[in-house]
């Protein structure tokens, strides 16, 4: 009875060892992995184009593009604090289309490529041009 009890011992030890070998093994298989998505933490600078001075509470709206050209329904507001400053942390790399608008100025638009981990926009606003009308009387 004792050689039965030192055989089951040894079978239950065998199987405790084995049992996390047989998983180590079977888990060094390599799943094919998916690149990292990588984000691009993105700072603008609003600034009068005439003076240089800072614009305050700037309003930029921003939304992503799609492969189309199309704008995205995804958009969000930033406003600029007293230096004409504002960022935004955590954006997808892609295409954005960003505009700056403010009361009696100019408004500025583009569509920007954000792929850096790090980028500063700095963007001089024009004051409003010249209305041109067919039935200035010149």
């Amino acid at each position: 009875m004792a050689s039965r009890m030192t055989l089951r011992t040894m079978g239950v030890v065998a199987l405790l060892v084995a049992l996390p070998l047989t998983m180590w093994a079977g888990g060094s298989k390599k799943k094919p992995e998916k690149p990292p998505e990588q984000f691009c933490k993105v700072s603008f600078v609003i600034l009068r184009e005439s003076s240089g001075n800072p614009i305050k509470n700037a309003s930029i709206v921003v939304h992503t593009v799609g492969k189309d050209g199309e704008q995205a329904r995804d958009g969000f507001q930033l406003k600029t604090d007293t230096d004409g400053r504002a960022h935004m942390d955590d954006l997808s790399y892609g295409l954005y289309r960003i505009q700056v608008i403010v009361p009696r100025m100019q408004t500025w638009g583009e569509d920007v490529m954000l792929n850096q981990p790090v980028q500063e926009m700095i963007i001089h606003l024009k004051p409003p041009a010249n209305q041109l009308s067919i039935y200035d009387n010149k």
